[in-house]
């Protein structure tokens, strides 16, 4: 467990590094997946070794959203104060992420020549 620990926090790390080194836009933690899978491709008994204790991670992950909801109740006084905007904001950007969904899908179904 130890090692498959160092290895899923090692590529993390390293995916973050890569990220601030070469100013890239993406999050170091998905350089990290990327690279972890890279390693589970060359590595086939990686797999084997990281799966119990990613799935335990995976198991407890709800545990870390009990700090964001600490947050939001300790702040209450201000959720209460830009409720309406915050929830406007994010109906609309769900809304505005359908729409740019529906419209790239229609786009590349046209460009493929619609063959449904």
């Amino acid at each position: 467990m130890i090692w498959a620990l160092a290895i899923l926090l090692g590529c993390q790390l390293a995916g973050e590094v890569c990220a601030r080194a070469l100013g890239l836009p993406v999050p170091g933690p998905v350089i990290g997946m990327v690279l972890l899978f890279g390693l589970m491709t060359a590595f086939r008994g990686l797999p084997r070794l990281v799966t119990p204790t990613a799935q335990t991670i995976l198991t407890n992950l709800s545990l870390l959203f009990i700090p964001a909801g600490v947050g939001i109740v300790s702040q209450l006084d201000q959720v209460a104060q830009y409720g309406a905007g915050l929830a406007a904001a994010l109906l609309g950007s769900t809304l505005l992420s359908l729409v740019a969904g529906v419209l790239t899908f229609r786009a590349v179904a046209r460009l493929m020549g619609d063959r449904a």
